[in-house]
């Protein structure tokens, strides 16, 4: 049976460390004279304080001096000391869900240490094939797994189009109709949504997400997210998502939201992009040349299988604007490879 949902992190009693999603990773990382401080995980990120969640429940931390709270994000885990709570540092994160704003060349953090990323778009002229595998790319970059959701379900005269036309982007990818509306909603993500896992949700404004947020966390949450129409002429919705915050589900997960992205610009993606279009990348070892651009090259094994009907053109050409955008955006870097990060 499934559980209802809990309150928003200002009101959480205490709970196991495990409950919150710490796991080996985090505390491994712990340095012998670090024994006697406190694992927290970041609930809100503000202008000028980080509130934080730990076994005795909320915490309001004390920054030390010069701290930049953009240097945080919702989900990811610190160390204080238990008693003044001082923050002391931030751990390493496992995936961290980061975008890139318009005309800026850095990334700026959105969630972190997130398992699951539910991808929402709605059965309407929202759904689109070349946003949707923009954010798979980037899903699957930072090691989260993707989740597409299929909102206005209801609204749609053929649901399973919607469906086809989502699963087809890439091998074993889940998509699930749901209603954001509804409580049954919270059954039907329970899967990805048990003890310490954390979600995040992406997607346009209006496609209900922030209804899906207030859904899962329930009506008893102290501060429910803002929820707001949609312009029906062309689906847009309004940015009603300003913030983010980590909320809690019974059954024992977190889901963060975040605020809706319209433009994404792809970054440091060239791994998440090659597992999204699978079937090029195990093509292109076939091709005659190694340096084969898949364009006009004689014996090009990626031409031949959009010859014969193996591949969708148009797939093509997305991958190929895709790892485009992605190489001008990616900054050139002469040090070894870090971490794995999710960007979008």
């Amino acid at each position: 049976m499934c559980r209802p949902v809990t309150d928003h992190p200002d009101l959480l009693p205490p709970a196991p460390l495990a409950s919150l999603g710490w796991l080996d990773f985090f505390e491994e990382q712990r340095e012998p004279n670090e024994t006697n401080l406190a694992p927290m995980r970041i609930a809100m990120v503000h202008r000028s304080r980080l509130t934080g969640l730990s076994e005795t429940g909320s915490v309001e931390l004390t920054l030390p001096v010069h701290t930049n709270t953009g240097d945080f994000a919702v989900g990811d885990w610190v160390l204080a000391h238990p008693q003044t709570r001082m923050l002391h540092r931030r751990l390493n994160r496992r995936t961290v869900l980061e975008r890139r704003l318009e005309g800026s060349r850095t990334l700026q953090p959105a969630a972190a240490n997130v398992d699951t990323l539910f991808i929402v778009t709605s059965c309407n002229a929202d759904f689109n094939q070349a946003r949707l595998e923009r954010y798979l790319a980037l899903a699957n970059q930072g090691g989260a797994n993707p989740v597409i959701l299929l909102t206005k379900a209801d609204m749609a005269a053929d649901v399973d189009a919607y469906r086809r036309q989502a699963a087809e982007l890439q091998r074993g990818l889940e998509v699930v109709p749901v209603n954001p509306r509804l409580p049954a909603a919270a059954c039907t993500l329970a899967p990805w949504c048990g003890v310490g896992q954390t979600v995040a949700l992406v997607g346009s404004s209006g496609v209900g997400k922030s209804t899906l947020v207030n859904t899962l966390a329930g009506p008893g949450q102290a501060l429910p997210q803002e929820t707001g129409g949609i312009r029906e002429h062309n689906a847009k919705g309004r940015h009603t998502t300003t913030s983010r915050s980590l909320h809690a589900i019974a059954g024992g997960g977190w889901v963060i939201d975040t605020p809706g992205m319209r433009t994404l610009h792809v970054s440091g993606a060239a791994e998440g992009i090659a597992t999204l279009f699978a079937e090029i990348t195990e093509l292109a070892p076939s091709c005659r040349f190694r340096d084969c651009t898949h364009a006009h090259e004689p014996g090009c094994a990626v031409q031949a299988a959009v010859a014969d009907g193996r591949l969708n053109l148009e797939r093509l050409i997305r991958w190929r604007k895709l790892l485009d955008e992605n190489h001008h955006n990616t900054p050139r870097s002469a040090g070894p490879r870090g971490r794995r990060s999710v960007s979008g």
